[in-house]
């Protein structure tokens, strides 16, 4: 056999075994919709931007005119743009980490 045919093989078999497992972890952390998860930050700004959330979640908006709704809106996109830059997180989805790998395993 051609080795370059067997080191085909060998790299579509390992992308499978990988994805599999991402797939199915990914699917069972997710939390269901409606649930919230507790946030794991001691940052007093993180802190207050969390409740602030909170505040405006339990608002009555019903009573409340379109500008101050709009406004509102605009309130809780730019508490959550602060929220992600604060995280200081750096997320990989399974696609970007199947090209790394794939990368990787040309490379070598």
């Amino acid at each position: 056999m051609n080795p370059l045919k067997v080191m085909r093989i060998l790299s579509v078999a390992l992308l499978i075994s990988l994805a599999m497992p991402a797939s199915s972890a990914v699917s069972l952390s997710t939390p269901l919709p409606g649930t919230t998860t507790p946030l794991k930050s001691d940052d007093p700004r993180v802190l207050k931007l969390v409740e602030r959330l909170e505040e405006i979640k339990s608002m009555d908006r019903t009573t409340m005119s379109k500008s101050e709704r709009k406004n509102l809106r605009k309130e809780v996109k730019s508490i959550k743009k602060e929220m992600k830059v604060l995280g200081k997180g750096v997320y990989l989805s399974v696609g970007a980490i199947i090209i790394i790998i794939l990368l990787l395993i040309l490379i070598l």
